[in-house]
């Protein structure tokens, strides 16, 4: 029978085969697999009278017999190799925060005649296409913005600028930029200008236009108050030309006068000292 034979033949090369440990080398898988494969031919030429379907089984029988060749990791081809690099999100919540960019919160915060308070931005630019006016500031990246309580006003300057648009502030929501050149100018206190009283002012007029009459003072004596005497030149009308500074000669006449006076008074002082020695 060339059936059995052909069996107990594979069961040897089976017991060949088989790795006995673990850590064989790729010399002698390669060697075990080239005694396989002239073991093989030889048992194929003895076996040419049996069948086709027994030699095809026993091709089968190798194949799964056949232990696994695993590559060794200097053999491994650096086409094989996967790299994967770190990608940005390209959809989702990752992208939905960078629509709205700077340029889209540009512009008038506050509109014309819109009440401010001292910190509130008014204006944002790139650039300086607007100037800040009466009552504001402009930041360092030309965001205006205000310096006091009130009403904004967008208004032209040809004074100042003949192309330049400014942005102020008015205490009042009446009041027009840009101001007149010789206009008094408004304090920032917050505080509302109220009309005098026209009765009070007749009284103190009629106050003014009295007699002076001396008063009795401490120390038992009649004496006219100092701020009657204050008010001397006033009512006689005598006027007093404003200092000039750069008048010089009159600095230097009343400069000696003071010395003149200074002089005085130290004579003055030594004679007194000299009695007093002689008595």
């Amino acid at each position: 029978m060339i059936q059995p034979q052909f069996r107990t033949q594979l069961r040897v090369l089976d017991s060949l085969f088989l790795p006995s440990t673990s850590l064989l080398c790729n010399q002698q898988s390669t060697r075990s697999l080239s005694h396989l494969s002239r073991r093989t031919a030889r048992s194929l030429s003895g076996t040419a009278l049996s069948p086709p379907s027994t030699s095809r089984s026993s091709i089968l029988l190798l194949q799964q017999q056949r232990p696994p060749q695993f590559p060794s990791r200097t053999t491994i081809h650096q086409t094989q190799l996967q790299v994967r690099y770190a990608s940005h999100a390209t959809q989702g919540r990752a992208n939905n925060g960078t629509k709205n960019g700077a340029g889209r919160r540009l512009g008038a915060k506050k509109s014309g005649d819109q009440y401010v308070i001292p910190g509130n931005i008014i204006f944002r630019q790139r650039g300086s296409k607007w100037f800040p006016g009466e009552n504001c500031g402009m930041g360092r990246d030309h965001t205006i913005y205000s310096l006091a309580t009130g009403y904004v006003k967008y208004y032209t300057d040809p004074a100042r600028h003949p192309d330049r648009k400014y942005i102020g502030v008015a205490f009042d929501k009446s009041d027009k930029f840009p101001l007149p050149r010789n206009a008094i100018t408004k304090r920032r206190l917050g505080m509302v200008a109220v009309p005098r009283d026209i009765e009070q002012e007749k009284a103190n007029k009629a106050a003014k236009e009295a007699e002076i009459v001396p008063t009795l003072r401490p120390g038992y004596m009649y004496r006219v108050a100092n701020w009657q005497i204050g008010r001397v030149a006033e009512r006689a009308g005598v006027k007093v030309p404003e200092w000039n500074k750069k008048d010089r000669f009159a600095a230097w006449r009343r400069r000696m006068e003071r010395r003149k006076i200074a002089a005085q008074l130290k004579d003055a002082k030594s004679k007194r000292k000299g009695k007093k020695n002689k008595a």
